[in-house]
């Protein structure tokens, strides 16, 4: 089994496929994500025990010019060095995020990783699959926060081979699992470099795309209608809940194209940028379906816990029937009402009926 789940969804094919990631999406609970947070906050490198420090780490040439595959480095250095100079954005205004919370940019382009992976020790190496983080900072006083970037132009046709918003999610959970792992040196860190004392809470997960890239969203058949965004929602209100990861999907605005020019540093912003919504609020929404002439069915009776059977504490890994008693650490005691599905069971708590996961070897 590999000791970087999150990191395999990120992988996974239905996560990267337009066509597939709504259903991907369904799959995810908070409790799933969860117990895959905490195997990844394990299994993540730690670099202070190698004696080895995250912040202002360069390695290799600068950029000159725009590299394939490379938008998202040399934006997130652009944005770095603007933020640094005092002109990330319009004179005397911070950064803020659409809900005006301020973002204080802290470093680019995060090393994580302790050497590179050793592909002879395959999943067991704790370096497989790691990235660095895109941006990090500091939300409000002392909010970590991570940023994950997708850029395209503005005339592009295309959102991107295998980047969809759910990719760019788990992600973002992925780095801040990553985080979380080595809280207690980046705190030392980012306290030298900025002044500011960050606190336990965990990581919020910023995912800023380019305009361009939530229209295309929007646009492309296979994920017309509000189902994919209404996912998105959910998962990112279940994380909060579940692990304490606030999760904020924005547009990313830059001045000209692509936004960003060179010098002798490396890549530097063409003018100020720009947070907005992804969407509107409303974009997730179900809409009230037309009332209709026929009588309503009757409402389906409620099962009640079966008395012969001990309450069991939630587990992904255990199955479950109908009529079983559940103890879940977050919502409480529920009923298992009925199974859905090959892995799912709708459970009521409090009155409100929630879907879990179940059976998941």
């Amino acid at each position: 089994m590999s000791a970087h789940p999150i990191l395999d969804l990120v992988q996974d094919h239905d996560v990267k496929q337009a066509k597939g990631f709504r259903a991907a999406a369904e799959r995810i609970t908070g409790a799933s994500l969860e117990a895959a947070y905490q195997q990844e906050v394990a299994a993540a490198p730690k670099r202070s025990e190698q004696g080895l420090g995250h912040l202002d780490v360069r390695t290799g040439r600068r950029a000159k010019a725009r590299q394939h595959g490379k938008d998202e480095r040399h934006l997130a250095e652009a944005i770095a060095r603007a933020a640094k100079a005092g002109n990330l954005t319009p004179p005397n205004r911070p950064l803020e995020l659409p809900t005006g919370e301020s973002i204080t940019i802290v470093d680019h382009n995060v090393p994580i990783r302790t050497a590179a992976p050793d592909p002879a020790r395959g999943d067991a190496d704790p370096n497989a699959g790691i990235e660095d983080v895109p941006l990090l900072a500091v939300l409000g006083e002392d909010r970590p926060a991570v940023l994950v970037l997708k850029f395209i132009d503005t005339d592009s046709n295309r959102s991107g081979a295998n980047d969809t918003p759910l990719r760019l999610l788990l992600q973002g959970v992925a780095h801040a699992a990553a985080y979380d792992a080595n809280r207690i040196a980046l705190r030392e860190e980012i306290a030298k470099a900025t002044g500011k004392t960050t606190g336990d809470e965990a990581p919020a997960i910023i995912v800023a795309a380019s305009p361009r890239y939530w229209e295309l969203c929007r646009k492309r058949e296979a994920q017309k209608g509000a189902a994919w965004i209404r996912e998105l929602e959910r998962i990112a209100r279940e994380s909060a809940e579940a692990i304490g990861c606030e999760i904020f999907f924005v547009s990313l605005a830059t001045q000209g194209q692509p936004g960003w020019d060179y010098d002798e540093e490396g890549a530097v912003l063409s003018g100020p940028v720009v947070l907005a919504k992804a969407w509107e609020g409303s974009a997730g929404k179900l809409k009230a379906k037309p009332k209709s002439s026929k009588k309503s069915e009757p409402a389906a009776s409620l099962v009640e816990a079966d008395p012969d059977r001990p309450a069991r504490r939630y587990s992904i890994r255990d199955t479950y029937e109908v009529a079983d008693l559940i103890q879940h650490p977050k919502l409480g005691d529920g009923v298992v009402q009925e199974l859905t599905g090959r892995d799912k069971i709708l459970v009521l708590f409090a009155g409100e009926k929630k879907l879990l996961v179940h059976g998941r070897v």
